[in-house]
């Protein structure tokens, strides 16, 4: 039995462990040797509900498996990828004007929302955000096809193959196509992580996730969209080179060949 000094110990390690972690910080799990780093959404009986904070993930996981990370990663992974904007935009500037595709990105979380549309923004390409629960994507995303009319549809969230959001995905995706059935006038990009790349390309989608069922990037939807809307729609767009914009090339995001969506013209 425990005497009162060794009692006193334990109590003491156990408010500890309780009180270390808090809703935001930011940790990895020693389980999956610390690969991801979450943010914490909320602490239930020693168990803290996590979201990925670059990979679109969300996780649970018993609060002695966390470390706490000091650093956020996040501005410096997005500057790898407001890097690459140079190489997408680099056409030529004489005298001729351009005139990006127009993006509608519907996203599950609020937040991965947010990073893309700033995304979009630092490139000065117009595009508009919706929020939706993914089981609701299908009815939500029918009245802005008329009302915005883009050329590219960007479908995500959370997903997982315990999570099983591909057929709402997959459901959005249709809409989208049956309101346009032309791949070139509407590209669709679909899919979050370990999402059921198969069923989202057959369901009409021009890009999806995951053919390899592997965690994407939070901006990786937003790469493929981006370097389509300033790419010449009477061009073919190298489908391998594109991919590997990506975090995870084409283990990640896979597709078909399609054209860009950006009008060229002259003079400016």
């Amino acid at each position: 039995m425990l005497n009162d000094r060794m009692f006193s110990f334990f109590l003491h390690i156990f408010n500890w462990v309780i009180t270390m972690f808090k809703v935001g910080d930011l940790v990895t799990r020693i389980s999956h040797e610390n690969d991801v780093v979450f943010k914490i959404e909320k602490i239930i009986d020693q168990v803290a509900y996590l979201k990925g904070v670059n990979v679109r993930l969300c996780a649970d996981s018993s609060v002695n498996d966390l470390i706490l990370v000091q650093k956020n990663s996040n501005d410096d992974d997005d500057r790898k990828f407001y890097e690459k904007l140079e190489s997408i935009r680099n056409f030529e500037r004489s005298d001729y004007f351009y005139i990006p595709g127009k993006i509608l990105h519907i996203d599950g979380d609020k937040e991965y929302l947010n990073r893309c549309l700033d995304f979009y923004k630092k490139a000065n390409v117009l595009a508009f955000g919706v929020y939706s629960p993914e089981n609701e994507m299908a009815q939500n995303i029918e009245k802005y096809l008329e009302d915005i009319n883009p050329d590219i549809v960007v479908i995500t969230g959370h997903d997982s193959e315990i999570k099983k959001n591909s057929k709402y995905f997959s459901d959005a995706v249709k809409v989208c196509r049956k309101y346009q059935k032309d791949y070139d006038k509407l590209i669709i990009i679909a899919g979050a992580c370990q999402s059921d790349y198969e069923r989202l390309i057959k369901a009409g989608a021009n890009f999806a996730s995951s053919p390899k069922k592997i965690n994407i990037h939070a901006l990786d939807p937003a790469i493929i969209a981006l370097s389509l809307s300033l790419s010449d729609k009477n061009k073919n767009v190298d489908l391998l080179t594109l991919l590997e914009k990506t975090s995870n090339g084409k283990n990640g995001i896979g597709g078909v060949n399609t054209r860009g969506v950006m009008t060229t013209g002259y003079p400016r």
